[in-house]
């Protein structure tokens, strides 16, 4: 039975609620929620704008179900249920569900511990945390260790001593297991590794100092120079450290989204601190943005039960996301206090933003370019190009100009590895006319394959041109005439709507033609060397440009050295008059004559 959405959503009410899209054999496919579910749900069913994964979502519909809810919030909460209950194929799935590392303090004991935990609270202490990693629990421990010397051993261990252990003689611990520790100074040791875990690191520093001069003035020289010691050690994690003034509790959550692939990369930031890091690879098939995808990923993260980190008193984000004021409030009942979602912001936050943002953008880079994934994309190119053995290396040109000035082109390499980047050339574009692209891209084909006609490189299997069939003819046609051949010509034509995910494939032979039904991952492999095509392009045009506008009009002009130049533009008070002046004009300055004056007059016109 053919699913018929115009009947369905003339009735579809326009209250919040979620939506469940399933097959024709009743799997479910899509859960979503909505704050308005005829709007939502017609946004499926128009005819334009949709990507690739949303129309093959589209297509599989035999049935959708709505639940109608009171508010946005409780469509939310209901829409995180039902996508950990049916882990749909079209939703974000969080594949890592282990819970957080803290670092647990038992201070209700007289001689508190320092311990590692995961899991269920039901120790008696103070916990903090949560740590991102293991690592960065064994990290802050063994810096508390050395410098505070407070016991991280089992209380068994603890309680059957009758001499001091190793830590002792590595002075790691105090040894009160054997009472060489007064209750009191152990019980200072506890306090400053207390306020360390709370981020009052001023507090310690002034505390420490009291206690150095203190001992200094006691005579007790071997005291002051273990608070020396301490000191020295909390200067320098803290200048390892990005701290806020005050006691921040944050979450910094930034998202890349790029070829079909995501990367949500989080900093967790305690007392002012940052503990660490955790990067997720989510998979988000209908996400087009990194706002859509931090809307769909936000609720899994934070309403999922186990496993998922204390709340943070603030939720710092890279992008605006639609649902922030019913998660907020979702939250709310869970944790009956506010948490602010907020993704405009100044000072420190704004850089925790970019840090986090940049490293999501990094790690994506990562994923894209690693070995397994460059090889599963060249495999599906080679399906879609129906070729009988693997292309080996691509080569991808691109133009960049601002309205025809500093015109250059570039030309990227990939391998199976990835890119070839000491293969990548760049090419100065002279004697054209401003803005013709064609004429470009003919000129720095054309250089290009006569330096490897000549044996200065490797010709490729297959050649990206970013364009058309106008591109296309242009490059069949500098080949045939060098004498090229074995080289496969694919223009990269942009979709109507220009969004990544639509473009055009056209395969240059006798009637150009086009690829129907590309795969994905080859697209998304094609789409990567033509963003690095862009990319390369755009930065050596921004570099000739800024040289050039650096660059007086007036050098390299015969017979005006740095003198005459200097002359010339006390003179006439800026190069703008200078290039308004006749002949005439120019002879009128000290030390310029005719033939100097025609020379400049000549250069400052042709320019």
């Amino acid at each position: 039975m053919t699913f018929d959405p115009k009947s369905f959503l003339k009735s579809l009410t326009q209250r919040p609620g979620i939506y469940q899209m399933f097959d024709s054999d009743g799997a479910i496919l899509y859960v979503g929620k909505a704050k308005n579910l005829k709007n939502r749900v017609s946004s499926y069913f128009r005819n334009t704008g949709l990507s690739p994964k949303t129309v093959a979502l589209v297509k599989r519909i035999a049935q959708i179900d709505v639940t109608v809810t009171e508010t946005e919030t409780e469509a939310l909460i209901l829409e995180h249920n039902l996508i950990k209950q049916y882990r749909p194929p079209f939703n974000i799935l969080m594949r890592d569900d282990k819970s957080y590392p803290y670092i647990l303090l038992t201070d209700q004991e007289k001689w508190p511990r320092l311990a590692f935990h995961r899991g269920a609270k039901k120790a008696k202490g103070t916990y903090f945390g949560p740590f991102p990693s293991v690592y960065a629990v064994r990290e802050s421990m063994g810096f508390l260790q050395k410098t505070f010397k407070v016991r991280q051993c089992e209380d068994a261990f603890f309680r059957n001593r009758s001499r001091p252990c190793l830590q002792y003689q590595i002075k790691r611990c105090t040894a009160p297991c054997v009472g060489l520790v007064s209750d009191e100074e152990y019980a200072s040791d506890v306090n400053l590794t207390k306020l360390y875990l709370d981020g009052k690191g001023d507090k310690i520093l002034k505390q420490l100092e009291r206690d150095m001069e203190k001992a200094s003035q006691a005579l007790a020289f071997e005291k002051a120079a273990e608070s020396r010691d301490q000191i020295a050690a909390l200067r320098q994690i803290q200048a390892q450290q990005v701290i806020e003034k005050g006691r921040g509790t944050i979450d910094v959550v930034a998202a890349a989204l790029s070829n079909g692939q995501a990367c949500v990369h989080m900093l967790y930031i305690r007392q002012g601190r940052i503990l660490g890091s955790r990067s997720y690879y989510p998979k988000a098939p209908l996400a087009q943005n990194v706002g859509e995808l931090l809307d769909d990923f936000l609720p899994l993260l934070y309403l999922a039960g186990a496993g998922r980190p204390d709340l943070p008193k603030e939720i710092l984000l890279n992008a605006e996301i639609d649902s922030a004021e019913a998660l907020s409030e979702a939250l709310v009942e869970r944790v009956q206090r506010k948490i602010e979602i907020r993704h405009s912001v100044r000072g420190f936050r704004a850089k925790w933003i970019e840090l986090a943002q940049r490293t999501a953008e990094q790690n994506l880079a990562g994923k894209l370019a690693s070995k397994q994934s460059q090889e599963q994309r060249f495999e599906a190119l080679r399906e879609t190009l129906e070729l009988e053995t693997l292309p080996e290396r691509l080569e991808c040109f691109d133009i960049s100009h601002s309205s025809g000035e500093a015109v250059v082109a570039s030309c990227v390499v990939f391998d199976g590895n990835g890119p070839l980047k000491s293969d990548y050339r760049r090419f100065n574009i002279e004697d054209i006319t401003a803005g013709d692209d064609y004429a470009a891209m003919e000129q720095a084909i054309r250089r290009r394959y006569t330096r490897l006609m000549k044996g200065e490189g490797k010709l490729p299997d297959i050649l990206l041109i970013d364009g058309g069939k106008g591109q296309i003819g242009i490059a069949k046609e500098v080949l045939t005439d060098l004498g090229v051949v074995g080289v496969m010509i694919l223009g990269v034509a942009k979709g109507t709507t220009r969004k990544p995910g639509l473009e055009t494939l056209i395969l240059a032979d006798q009637n150009n033609r086009v690829i129907a039904r590309p795969q994905q991952a080859a697209l998304h492999l094609i789409q990567q060397i033509r963003d690095e095509a862009h990319r390369f392009a755009i930065t050596g045009h921004k570099q000739r440009r800024d040289k050039k506008r650096r660059t007086s009009p007036l050098e390299g002009i015969p017979g005006v050295g740095p003198s005459r130049r200097r002359d010339i533009l006390k003179h006439f008070g800026g190069i703008r008059e200078v290039q308004k002046a006749s002949v005439a004009d120019l002879m009128k300055v000290p030390n310029i004559n005719k033939k100097v004056a025609d020379a400049i007059y000549s250069a400052l016109y042709n320019e």
